[in-house]
């Protein structure tokens, strides 16, 4: 993964911010949407394109779109280096392989433990019922 080439590919957007705030809201462009393809990254192998197709499919669009908003601050430049800081963790998220499970058995005193306590909950049972004549 080469960051250089991939903030370079970033396309950034600058629209208004929405919700409570007059009229610096209203003629102000504050909010930032980070836009990023991953299929026609040059910065990304085939492989990470894949891992991350597969790690970050439900935050890709149909086109492969890889899309992030940020109206956190007044500021839009603050907004652009906090969309760029999330941009920049969620890829590096999305190419983290996962470990493989491997499968285990429970130890032989465990498994005692577990009857032996079944045992002692059913005598406890037994005697609360109501005696056989």
């Amino acid at each position: 993964m080469d960051i250089k080439t991939i903030i370079q590919e970033l396309q950034f957007k600058a629209i208004r911010s929405s919700g409570a705030g007059g009229q610096h809201v209203n003629k102000v462009s504050s909010k930032v949407v980070l836009s990023f393809n991953v299929e026609n990254s040059n910065g990304l192998t085939f492989e990470e394109k894949e891992l991350l197709q597969k790690n970050l499919q439900s935050k890709l669009s149909k086109e492969g779109l890889l899309l992030l908003q940020c109206d956190e601050s007044r500021s839009q430049h603050t907004n652009k280096e906090l969309v760029i800081e999330r941009f920049l963790k969620l890829i590096t998220n999305g190419l983290k392989v996962p470990k493989k499970r491997k499968a285990t058995k429970p130890s032989k005193s465990s498994i005692l433990k577990r009857l032996d306590k079944k045992k002692k909950t059913a005598v406890k049972k037994a005697f609360r019922r109501k005696p056989e004549l």
